[in-house]
């Protein structure tokens, strides 16, 4: 079969691979959508990720397809049956995991390769994260259930509730996600983009009020300024991955405000914060990582009721061929507008 492998940093070879056969537990599955993420992109531009993979591998977590063979003792799925896998499954055993904190299990199973025509899943997740996707919802909108499931669980830990403003910091497929999926949650959104041109993204996507950079050089009295009595907002999302934008995300919450720390900054990053600020105005701050099979069950219901706006996310279609040159734009783009998110890999 034909897949992506990755030996390293911007080095993505589509080469013939043999076909995956399905063990005891397991499924292989014909790929029939798999998209483009912004972590698969930091991955590609560093050559390496620190729980997921280690090159050279198989690459891509984000599909959707068509059950091809199911291994003994497989029942809950057939030949046939279109079916959408989470990249990871929680071993449901381990001190994290009997605390319901499946997304820290210290035997956290990560499965990448979905760029390719075939894909193997591993028999916990074929039990615990594979779900069956109704007829009348395509492949790539499904597919979206990976990264929803993550933006699910931050917004839920982020104790965000109707009625909150929020302010997301960032216009990438991440940080419009949020704004769409705190919108549906009944929140009322700020958006802070970079460039003029995200700003009919965030829109699109649920943000009442946007911020551009562009056409500010404070964007934390921007953000106040677009509260009741300059106070701030009541949930503040980082997700751009920047030392100096968690910085502003503490800044733009209010008194007894949460923060949550959304983009994983590289290892070794430091930020320093005022502490009289944040101990004397009862602040939270929370850092959210990953997702868990509860979360990914109701991101895929929020797929699949037709509630979520799938159609606009997938902005762009392609094959496996040109899968490098598609992650070579996206890096070399000047930004994301409505026209440019995310991009379905059909093989």
């Amino acid at each position: 079969m034909t897949a992506a492998v990755l030996y390293g940093r911007e080095d993505l070879r589509v080469e013939r691979v043999p076909v995956p056969l399905a063990g005891a537990g397991e499924m292989v599955v014909r790929v029939n959508a798999a998209l483009t993420c912004g972590t698969d992109l930091k991955v590609y531009r560093r050559g390496y990720h620190a729980r997921m993979l280690t090159p050279p591998t198989l690459f891509g977590h984000e599909m959707a397809g068509t059950v091809e063979e199911v291994g003994e003792g497989v029942t809950a799925f057939r030949p046939g049956d279109r079916v959408v896998a989470l990249n990871s499954a929680p071993c449901g055993q381990c001190y994290y995991c009997r605390r319901s904190q499946e997304n820290l299990c210290d035997d956290l199973l990560f499965n990448n390769g979905a760029y390719a025509e075939f894909f193997r899943i591993p028999a916990r997740i074929v039990a615990k994260n594979t779900l069956l996707i109704p007829e009348n919802v395509p492949f790539e909108y499904a597919a979206l259930t990976e990264p929803l499931a993550c933006v699910v669980r931050g917004l839920e830990e982020s104790d965000a509730r109707a009625g909150d403003l929020a302010v997301v910091i960032g216009a990438g497929p991440i940080g419009l996600m949020f704004m769409h999926a705190a919108e549906l949650a009944g929140l009322d959104v700020i958006a802070v983009v970079k460039r003029d041109e995200q700003i009919a993204a965030a829109r699109t996507f649920g943000a009442r009020q946007v911020v551009s950079l562009a056409s500010t050089d404070d964007p934390i009295g921007a953000v106040r300024a677009l509260t009741p009595e300059g106070r701030g907002v009541d949930l503040a999302i980082e997700a751009v991955a920047t030392p100096q934008v968690w910085q502003w995300a503490v800044d733009m919450a209010r008194k007894g405000g949460t923060v949550n720390f959304f983009g994983g900054c590289p290892e070794g990053t430091k930020v320093e914060f005022d502490t009289n600020r944040l101990h004397y105005n009862d602040i939270t701050l929370k850092a959210s990582f990953h997702h868990t099979p509860s979360a990914a069950r109701r991101a895929f219901e929020l797929v699949t009721s037709g509630r979520f706006r799938c159609r606009e996310y997938i902005t762009g279609r392609a094959s496996l061929a040109d899968l490098d040159r598609v992650f070579r734009r996206q890096m070399e783009r000047s930004g994301v507008g409505v026209n440019d998110i995310k991009t379905a890999i059909i093989p």
